[in-house]
Order: C-alpha cells, then structure tokens, then sequence
C-alpha cells in the first residue's frame, strides 16, 4: 500500500526578500507557518528539506522534521527528489511537495489534492484557483495555469500551459497557480532526469519542463485563496489577513 508524505523545500538563497524562510511573522518564522500548514493535513510524516544549517536549526528548534540536501540544487524538485531518495520512498509512494513560501495554503486543501491524487492514481498533480482581479492577469509574481476545461475541487484537467503573464482574452479556463504538487516517486525520478528546457529557463518556471516533455499535470481548483510569499508587498498583505 502505498504512503504519502510532505517536503517543503526551502533555502536561504532569495534575492527579493533576503533571508525569507527565517523572516518572523507574529512571532513565528515563514518556515514554520508553512510547517504547520502541512501537519495540519494530517496526510503523512511531514519534512522541511534545506542546504541551510540555520533552517534546520529552525526547523529543529520547533521540534520538526528536516533533511539536509545538496547546496548546488537549482529547483525545488532536485531538492525534494533528493529528500525522497534518503527516506528511500517505493516507487507507489506519493510525495506533496509544498512551497516553503506558501503560508496560506489551506490543509483542507492539500489534504484533497493527496485524496484525488492517490484516488486517480495521478503522476504529477497541482491546485489552482479561480482568479478574481484583472490586475493578477499581468501580475509576474503570480503564476498562471491554463487547463482544456473547467476544473474543480472533485475534478481535475490537464495543464496546457503555465505562464507569467497573459492575455485575458485568450482562454476562459485561466486559474491562479498555487506552488504545490503531488508527485509519484517514479514520475519524479522520472522528471528529475530531463534537461531543463528553454521554456522553463525564459520563465523559470520548472513545471514546463514536465509540459515540454509531454508529463501530463493535472491540475485542481483549490477551495481556499493561498499566494505565495514573494515580495516585501506580499509579506505585509499576508501579516495584515493574519492580524484581521
């Protein structure tokens, strides 16, 4: 029977908001909101995986679970696959990886995305939501998914494409893209092993080397709004849903 697990990786190394895992939001590190986000899915053994002894030391000091990985990795996957290989995951086994910069993910959520993507049998799956501003269209910093067909939160689609910036005008089925993913350890190892694309380099996002290689990624509508910590901006919108 096969398990299911969570990894957040998360390192040190951002260049727009310096430090990002360890900024302390009411009293509590980034890291460990998302840490707890995870546990409260209540889906399987939960780990922080980071080539930063000051995460780890983080992590450790709030009595979670963390992996040491390779400094060198240039995206979230090799991280996480990396993780995976040390807890030495069967090939059956589900992994969440969840974005160590998505404090608002909703556990409800992540624990459906686990359901229907073990209930599927599904490679590689994602959540979206439905976007409600114009203005997040040619937003950068939020990412977007485009699906064949209407999704929802019991029914998934395949994703066409990701992008940065778009026209709205162009397809109805436009979703707000959350960094999540749920990864079957043999369609990881799988992954891990393409060459990175000239798509996934213009818009580093590494989803489209999955896209480009003809990886199919489900994609399903989240219930609740979760967006990323990217920015100072973003960082002070989410203290102020906190404080309300």
């Amino acid at each position: 029977m096969s398990k299911s697990i969570i990894i957040i990786p998360s390192r040190l190394a951002s260049t727009r908001l310096p430090n990002k895992p360890l900024i302390k939001i009411n009293n509590k590190s980034l890291i460990m909101h998302v840490y707890e986000k995870a546990i409260k899915s209540q889906i399987g053994d939960v780990y922080v995986a980071t080539c930063d002894e000051e995460i780890a030391l983080e992590v450790k000091r709030n009595s979670g679970n963390y992996i040491m990985t390779d400094r060198k990795h240039t995206s979230g996957s090799d991280r996480v696959y990396e993780a995976s290989r040390k807890l030495e995951l069967k090939d059956a086994d589900f992994i969440i990886n969840v974005q160590g910069d998505e404090p608002m993910i909703n556990p409800l959520d992540i624990k459906n995305l686990n359901e229907i993507s073990k209930s599927n049998n599904l490679n590689i799956s994602t959540l979206a939501y439905n976007i409600k501003n114009e203005n997040d269209y040619k937003n950068k910093n939020i990412v977007k998914v485009i699906t064949r067909n209407k999704i929802s939160n019991e029914i998934t689609d395949e994703a066409l494409n990701f992008c940065r910036l778009i026209n709205t005008n162009l397809n109805n089925n436009v979703y707000h893209h959350f960094g999540i993913y749920s990864y079957k350890y043999s369609a990881l190892k799988q992954f891990i092993k393409l060459k990175k694309t000239e798509n996934e380099i213009s818009e580093s996002l590494e989803q489209m080397r999955a896209i480009d290689n003809n990886m199919k990624i489900n994609v399903l509508l989240a219930n609740n709004f979760s967006k990323g910590i990217d920015t100072k901006k973003d960082l002070d919108e989410y203290i102020k849903i906190l404080n309300k």
